[in-house]
């Protein structure tokens, strides 16, 4: 990325954890042209992450699986040093179109030129196994509606979106805070999502910006769509998250009836749907006392 034709600097941070390595190649190739410096936060993996002289990728390696918070904020941090004025943020299994930073950050310069304050762009993905293209949702009363592109460049309100992709600017982050590391893994974009929100700050879903991201293990076929299944250990996390998440007093309580009815209808299809459904249904129920406990931090 030229800096003539973007003063703005941008840092991508790439959280990864016992990587496909090709696939990390892969990612790094596509994304590293769209910005000024690349980084690459590994989680304590087994295997060798490093990139190879001809990536121009640093590499922070962890001496052990802190889950994706904190690898999210060592990034974070890292690009704040390095004057960064945004943050890239990605996961492993992610790849960027080649224009995808540059329509983010035209979009979100729209939207702070109309006066909004800007918590976060993010692309328009599908899962890279060709499944169904995966909606941007916003909270339409007590229900969490699907929000589709009705025009290629459209950009939409929404009021979260997943991590992977995301463009932030440092300064939001400032004001809004960090990711929360005690969450591990799953939810923590949508708690910094609605906690900006809870801020005044709003998200976009940037239809012309696109991304293939993988969304699960496998996937369930269930009537017009698929449904992303992650293992026992990821559903626990899932539903422990959310009950915490109900339990912090900024969240509206519109959104803490919509996150236990979608964490009892998880808990009912991941127990009936998938295989070992005993196992599932065991690590669920603990992510549900747990949540009510308070007991946070890696499982």
């Amino acid at each position: 990325m030229q800096s003539s034709s973007y003063p703005l600097k941008i840092t991508g941070v790439i959280v990864s954890y016992n990587p496909d390595m090709n696939a990390l190649r892969h990612l790094a190739t596509a994304v590293a042209p769209q910005l000024d410096q690349l980084l690459v936060v590994d989680n304590g993996s087994l295997v060798d992450v490093g990139l190879g002289d001809a990536m121009p990728a640093e590499v922070i390696r962890l001496d052990d699986n802190f889950g994706i918070a904190r690898a999210q904020n060592i990034g974070i941090e890292r690009a704040r040093a390095n004057g960064s004025d945004y943050v890239l943020l990605l996961d492993q299994d992610s790849v960027p179109a080649r224009d995808m930073v540059a329509t983010l950050l035209a979009a979100l310069s729209v939207k702070e030129a109309e006066g909004f304050k800007v918590a976060c762009v993010g692309p328009r993905y599908t899962d890279s196994r060709k499944l169904d293209a995966a909606p941007f949702v916003r909270l339409e009363g007590l229900r969490l509606k699907r929000q589709a592109c009705a025009r290629p460049t459209a950009i939409i309100d929404v009021d979260f979106l997943i991590a992977s992709g995301c463009l932030i600017p440092l300064s939001t982050i400032d004001a809004v805070g960090d990711m929360v590391e005690e969450m591990f893994i799953d939810y923590v974009d949508i708690e910094w999502g609605l906690r900006a929100q809870s801020k005044g700050y709003r998200s976009y879903g940037v239809c012309a910006a696109l991304m293939e991201h993988a969304l699960g293990d496998e996937s369930i076929a269930f009537g017009r769509r698929n449904i992303p299944v992650h293992s026992p250990l990821r559903h626990y996390y899932h539903v422990r998250n959310a009950i915490w998440l109900c339990r912090q007093p900024w969240l509206m309580k519109r959104w803490k009836i919509v996150l236990l009815w979608r964490v009892a209808r998880q808990f009912a299809f991941f127990s009936i749907m998938t295989t070992p459904r005993l196992q599932h249904a065991r690590m669920m129920t603990i992510g549900l006392l747990h949540g009510i406990m308070n007991r946070m931090g890696k499982k």
